[in-house]
């Protein structure tokens, strides 16, 4: 309580010191004569003397440094309010008189309870706390700072925001003169009714109702222009920076967590800057307009519904607080809920043949009866917030009600007056809730964002791509001392000191039993990954230098388990190709032995291949990824276990065009001896090592490793 005290006794000295100089003046100006208006420009002299002053003492009290600062900026608001709102009034067009009522005790009163609610207003909600306070204080700021990148993201629509901002605020103009016309005409028809004034009171009210409607149309036209204009762009922005990011960046982040970002939060990150502004401002706008007119209404009922707004404001700063902790732990439980949806139905088939049904609809229901529990509490604060809410709006309801039932008495206020004041306060506490709760609503809904901003800026954790790109490419590969590990099992070397060279225009084989690094050599080739030690070459420089898209079309890769896409035949083996002719994909898919199986199928090769190629066989699809790669006529073609899947006809068919294949660099890694054996060089790896290499004749001579594992690696032959 003391405490309470000591923060409480400065403002009270302050307050009580500016009601002196009040009186003081108040006397001057009745000794002088001067009973009816003042200039501004006295009024505006007098107070920034009295704002000096208090300034000075405020200054002078013995206080926390951050609590002084609060007590000046409260002081400016205190002697600068009156002032301001005067000049404003006599700027704005059909003001009654120009020259400034002396202010007696109800508006000096008014003055200091709008300023300290002003003060308020500012410190619970916009004002940067001290850095010794709760982290809470630090996120706000952080999501201040994100807010406004947000912000800066949407000037490219800055001409389709400024067309919206404009009819914002002839729509907020324009509803906010709707009740005063209200109130004249009840007041005409109560009244001695003139035919004259109603029908000039009805047509402007006619006018304002038509043209707030008409602009507030255009105005959501535009923002949500605007809106779909910045979702765009930025997704293809993020689109573009993850497709750049290399291989380990996809393996530690799922791909349900990754398309929930692009496309659930960069739908929440338009919508603060579009829609959440669109509210904000219209409500600022109003309430600035309606704050003006109500106190030309009665200043007595303005000062009682404004002590209804730090009540609100108070209430809805304690609700937004709890209410974006937990929507940030219930967009975490989407994310994860939809990403364990998403692995189980991609992995459908293994889930039934391993009977596993049971217990990922056991993990899906556990996720569920989280975010089950998250929207249970985040709807209690909300149903306890909106009882408290209505409790103090009908206790200000009643109370005004009281008041202007006195106005009236007293012949200080009409019934249309009183009818156009309650509606104006009723659209203050919606236009003040949608103020404070929009303002939280937007640095909620944009910590949405802080995923998207680490993404948009991260940057691929590869070496930069060189500018090398010859017209005459050897194809002489070469590792040189490499040793590599895996993101995931970084204390586990899969190539240890790695020298080899794979010749130019020559078929080279790498055999070895799984796990001897074959793959490995294979993701270092593809550049899919960068070794820790040592350099991959090709033809004497780094593979690092060469340019990415002259690297790519002078080398192709096929897996043992390749990837197509859903679309036709023709799309798949023509994909990523500009300007690929029928006759090359026809041609591809005959050295392929694919063209006959094609031709087979329902539409040839306009067939539809299926979610990743699923409507194939496993051989299918090995062909269908041969074509592929032989239609860019590669430089450099790797194999690895392309062949697998196919048939022994097929095998031996893709297998003479292998052989026939001439100025190809070509290295395959194979489990079937009449592959290996035709080779022109073989490489045998064990433990991520080169052990032994040479032709088969010369190795099987040697007696070694290849000689005693020959069974164990071709075990069909």
């Amino acid at each position: 309580m003391s405490g309470t005290l000591a923060l409480v006794k400065p403002y009270v000295f302050l307050l009580t010191f500016d009601a002196l100089l009040w009186l003081l003046i108040w006397l001057s100006v009745v000794s002088l004569g001067v009973t009816n208006s003042v200039g501004v420009t006295w009024l505006w002299c007098y107070r920034l003397v009295c704002w000096a002053i208090l300034h000075h003492l405020a200054l002078l009290i013995n206080i926390e440094k951050g609590q002084q600062m609060v007590l000046v900026r409260w002081v400016a608001a205190l002697c600068l309010l009156l002032p301001t709102y005067e000049t404003v009034k006599t700027l704005i067009p059909f003001t009654l008189q120009n020259n400034c009522p002396v202010p007696d005790v109800g508006m000096v009163a008014l003055c200091a309870a709008a300023a300290s609610m002003a003060c308020l207003l500012w410190e619970w909600v916009f004002h940067d706390k001290a850095k010794g306070d709760s982290g809470k204080q630090i996120k706000q700021q952080e999501a201040r700072a994100l807010l406004m990148r947000v912000v800066r993201y949407s000037y490219p629509d800055y001409l389709y925001l400024g067309a919206a901002f404009f009819f914002l605020t002839l729509t907020a103009l324009g509803e906010t003169y709707i009740p005063i016309y209200i109130g004249k005409v009840i007041d005409i028809l109560s009244g001695t009714y003139d035919h004259d004034s109603f029908l000039s009171a009805i047509g402007l009210l006619g006018l304002f109702s038509l043209g707030s409607s008409l602009f507030g149309g255009l105005r959501g036209g535009m923002f949500m222009c605007s809106l779909c204009r910045m979702n765009k762009r930025i997704r293809h922005m993020l689109f573009q920076n993850l497709i750049r990011q290399e291989i380990t960046f996809f393996e530690e982040n799922k791909p349900g967590s990754l398309s929930s970002r692009l496309i659930l939060d960069t739908d929440k990150m338009g919508r603060s800057v579009a829609m959440n502004v669109n509210v904000l401002l219209r409500s600022l706008v109003k309430t600035t307009g309606m704050l003006w007119l109500m106190l030309g209404l009665s200043w007595e009922l303005t000062l009682l519904a404004c002590v209804e707004m730090p009540l609100a404001v108070l209430l809805q700063n304690s609700y937004n607080m709890l209410s974006q902790d937990l929507s940030q732990q219930l967009q975490d439980c989407q994310a994860e809920t939809q990403e364990l949806a998403g692995e189980v139905i991609g992995a459908v088939r293994t889930v039934r043949s391993l009977h596993a049904e049971q217990q990922e609809l056991r993990r899906y229901q556990e996720a569920l009866d989280k975010m089950f529990n998250i929207k249970k509490r985040k709807g209690i604060y909300s149903a306890v917030h909106l009882l408290l809410r209505r409790t103090v709006t009908v206790g200000i309801k009643v109370l005004m009600l009281l008041v202007g039932r006195a106005l009236i008495a007293s012949q200080q206020l009409s019934m249309g007056s009183l009818l156009s004041f309650v509606l104006y306060q009723k659209d203050m506490a919606t236009n003040m809730k949608h103020l404070v709760y929009i303002y939280g609503d937007m640095l909620n809904t944009v910590t949405s964002s802080v995923k998207v901003f680490q993404l948009l800026d991260r940057k691929p954790r590869m070496k930069e791509e060189g500018s090398l790109a010859p017209k005459q490419l050897e194809g002489k590969l070469a590792f040189h001392k490499v040793t590599f590990s895996y993101h995931s099992r970084q204390d586990v070397q899969a190539l240890r000191n790695v020298t080899l060279e794979i010749a130019a225009e020559r078929m080279t084989a790498l055999v070895g039993l799984s796990g001897g690094g074959k793959s490995s050599c294979v993701s270092l080739l593809q550049r899919l990954y960068e070794p820790q030690g040592g350099e991959v070459l090709l033809d004497g420089e780094p593979l690092h230098h060469y340019e990415h898209r002259y690297l790519r079309s002078k080398m192709a890769v096929v897996s043992q388990n390749p990837v197509l896409f859903s679309g036709s035949v023709r799309y798949n083996i023509g994909y990523g190709l500009k300007g690929c002719s029928e006759e090359q994909v026809k041609e591809a898919a005959k050295r392929a032995n694919a063209h006959d199986f094609i031709c087979l199928l329902q539409d040839g090769y306009d067939t539809d291949v299926g979610e990743c190629g699923d409507q194939l066989s496993a051989g299918q699809k090995q062909c269908i990824a041969i074509a592929r790669a032989l239609v860019r006529r590669p430089q450099i073609l790797i194999l690895d276990e392309a062949t697998s899947s196919m048939d022994v006809n097929t095998q031996e068919a893709v297998q003479a065009v292998l052989n026939g294949a001439e100025g190809q660099t070509v290295l395959v890694i194979a489990h079937r001896l009449q592959t290996v054996e035709r080779a022109d060089h073989i490489i045998v790896m064990d433990n991520g090592e080169v052990v032994e290499q040479g032709t088969h004749q010369q190795l099987m001579e040697m007696e070694g490793q290849y000689y005693r594992l020959r069974e164990k690696l071709f075990p069909e032959d």
